[in-house]
C-alpha cells in the first residue's frame, strides 16, 4: 500500500474526529484537508515510533487547536435561551452565531477505526454537548474516550502531565454528564418499533396529517430549525408549528430517508412554483421507546451534496 492510499482510508474516522472537535461538517473537511498537507510535508521526518494513523490523529488535533483558537463554539437553538411559542414569530433574519452542523454517516466509510462507539460519540446531542468543553478539554475527552488513547500519548501531544490529562477529563466528563441528556432518553426502540415510526413519520408530514404526527410525538419534544434562532418544547407547541408552516394540500412536499450523527434522517424537499422539489432541510429524529422526542431541522439546502443528495428532487 503506498502512502496515499494508506493516507485515503483514514479520511473517514479523521472528519469524523475533527468533526467532533468543531462542530461543523465543512470545517472538519477543511481541517482533514490541512492534516493531510502537512503530513505530506512532513513525512520525510517522521520516524515510524508511531503508526501511520496515531500520527494523522495528532496532527488533526493540532489543527483543530489551532482553528478553535479564532473561532466560537458551534451551538444550537436550545442552548441560546427559552423556547418560542408563536410560529409566527421565528425571526426572519438569523443570528451571526456559528451553528452545530449534521453530519451524514456515508461520510465514515469503510475506515476500521469507526467502531460502533463511535455511533454515540457522534450524536448531535453528544456533539452540542461537547462543545461547551474548553478546546483542550474536548480535545483530552475525545483522545482518551472515543479514540481510546493513553493518558500518556494524550500528555505528549498537548505538551502536558498525565495527571493534569486525567484532571481535565474528569472535569470534562462532569460537564457532559450535566449537559447531554440520559442514556435511557436515547436509547432507541427495537427496530419494527423505530421503522414504524420512521414510515409513519415520513408519510405524514408529507400529508400534513397532523393527527398522525400527534401521536408520534413525545409529551416533551423538541422541534429546532438552525440558523433560525427560535425552537419549540412540548408537542402542542411543535404541533402549532407544523399546522402553521405546512402548506396543506397533496403533493406539497417530498421526505427522503438518510442519516445523520448515527440516528435517522430525512431530507425535506420543498414544492416550488415550478413545480419541482426543492432542497429546504436536513432533518434529524430523535427516536425513543416513547416516541419521537427531538427534530433538529439544518435548513441549509448547501448541505445536501454532502449527503449525496440533489438540491432538485425529481420523482
Amino acid at each position: 500500500m503506498n502512502l496515499e492510499e494508506e493516507f485515503a482510508q483514514h479520511r473517514g474516522g479523521l472528519v469524523a474526529h475533527c468533526y467532533r472537535m468543531l462542530g461543523s461538517l465543512h470545517d472538519a473537511e477543511d481541517a482533514v484537508q490541512e492534516t493531510y498537507l502537512r503530513a505530506w510535508r512532513g513525512h520525510a521526518d517522521f520516524e515510524h515510533r508511531s503508526t501511520i494513523r496515531t500520527w494523522l490523529y495528532r496532527i488533526a488535533t493540532n489543527v483543530c487547536l489551532n482553528l478553535l483558537q479564532h473561532s466560537s463554539r458551534r451551538v444550537v437553538p436550545s442552548a441560546l435561551g427559552a423556547p418560542g411559542n408563536d410560529p409566527e414569530d421565528l425571526h426572519a433574519q438569523a443570528l451571526e452565531v456559528p451553528w452545530l452542523e449534521p453530519f451524514p454517516d456515508q461520510l465514515l466509510g469503510a475506515d476500521p477505526a469507526t467502531v460502533v462507539g463511535d455511533r454515540q460519540s457522534l450524536r448531535l446531542a453528544m456533539v452540542a454537548a461537547m462543545q461547551h468543553l474548553p478546546p483542550r478539554q474536548r480535545a483530552v475527552l475525545i483522545l482518551r474516550e472515543v479514540l481510546t488513547w493513553p493518558a500518556a500519548d494524550v500528555a505528549s501531544l498537548l505538551d502536558t502531565t498525565t495527571a493534569a490529562v486525567n484532571s481535565s477529563l474528569q472535569r470534562a466528563r462532569a460537564e457532559l454528564a450535566r449537559l447531554k441528556p440520559r442514556e435511557d432518553e436515547l436509547r432507541e426502540p427495537p427496530e419494527p418499533l423505530r421503522r414504524a415510526l420512521l414510515d409513519q413519520f415520513q408519510a405524514a408530514m408529507e400529508s400534513k396529517d397532523l393527527v398522525v404526527l400527534e401521536g408520534l410525538f413525545t409529551e416533551d419534544a423538541q422541534w429546532e430549525m438552525p440558523p433560525i434562532p427560535t425552537w419549540f418544547s412540548g408537542r402542542a407547541d411543535v404541533l402549532r408549528l407544523l399546522d402553521s408552516k405546512l402548506r396543506p394540500g397533496p403533493d406539497q412536499r417530498v421526505l427522503v430517508e438518510t442519516s445523520a450523527n448515527g440516528q435517522p434522517a430525512f431530507a425535506l424537499y420543498i414544492r416550488g412554483t415550478d413545480d419541482q422539489y426543492h432542497a429546504h432541510s436536513i432533518k434529524a429524529l430523535t427516536v425513543t421507546s416513547a416516541g419521537i422526542s427531538s427534530v433538529l431541522g439544518f435548513h441549509q439546502p448547501a448541505l445536501f451534496p454532502a449527503f449525496g443528495l440533489p438540491l432538485i428532487h425529481r420523482s
